[in-house]
């Protein structure tokens, strides 16, 4: 997965993520992914003075520059050098009051310290069920307040789309996106994370963009 974030796709999500012209494709992938962000943040305070953020798999730093517009101290962390080193290229001098700060590593580091809010956008989609449970279980333990992610649902397309991938050699694929059913994910949670609960959900579909956004809140 590294490989290919960190090398094989960086072209593509530098344009992606850009104002550059993209295929049709890529521009409902590129509008899809705006709306989750949007959605995302509308899920934090306004007011983010004085909260630490975790933008778990960052990537380029859109999501962390908007939340540091707001005031907030973002911790913003991915795999791949390549992609953060472009985020700290493009990050703009007009934060206001809030900073970023960028690490490349893993996402559960515990040296990362706490956090008010954690939100991971589109970096949990090649987990399954499981594995996304794992991951949120280490970072509940240091969040105060809430926990926005997206997850790949479960829909014929995505399913699809997955159990093509698999026929293809393995070093021709992309990093497996893996669909997830919502009701399985949010029992799991429910069940397995004491002191918290689901909350807010929304699915953006645009085109080849297929994502489910949900929230967990600490009681």
């Amino acid at each position: 997965m590294l490989h290919y974030f960190d090398r094989t796709a960086v072209d593509a999500w530098k344009r992606l993520t850009s104002d550059a012209p993209v295929n049709r494709i890529r521009a409902t992938v590129r509008a899809g992914r705006d709306e989750m962000r949007n959605t995302l943040l509308s899920w934090l305070p306004t007011d983010l003075h004085g909260k630490r953020i975790l933008d778990a798999g960052c990537g380029t730093g859109a999501l962390s520059v908007e939340a540091a517009r707001r005031g907030a101290h973002v911790v913003a962390i991915d795999l791949s050098p390549t992609l953060v080193e472009l985020a700290r290229e493009r990050l703009p001098k007009d934060l206001g009051d809030g900073s970023i700060e960028f690490h490349v590593g893993d996402l559960l580091d515990p040296t990362l310290g706490r956090f008010d809010h954690v939100v991971a956008m589109d970096s949990l989609i090649h987990y399954k069920s499981r594995d996304v449970m794992r991951v949120l279980s280490g970072l509940a333990a240091r969040t105060d307040g809430s926990m926005v992610f997206t997850f790949a649902p479960r829909t014929t397309l995505l399913t699809l789309m997955w159990t093509v991938g698999k026929l293809f050699p393995r070093g021709d694929r992309s990093p497996a996106i893996v669909p997830v059913g919502q009701r399985k994910i949010k029992r799991r949670l429910n069940k397995g994370l004491a002191s918290w609960h689901t909350a807010r959900t929304h699915r953006i579909s645009r085109g080849f963009y297929i994502s489910q956004a949900l929230e967990v809140v600490r009681t």
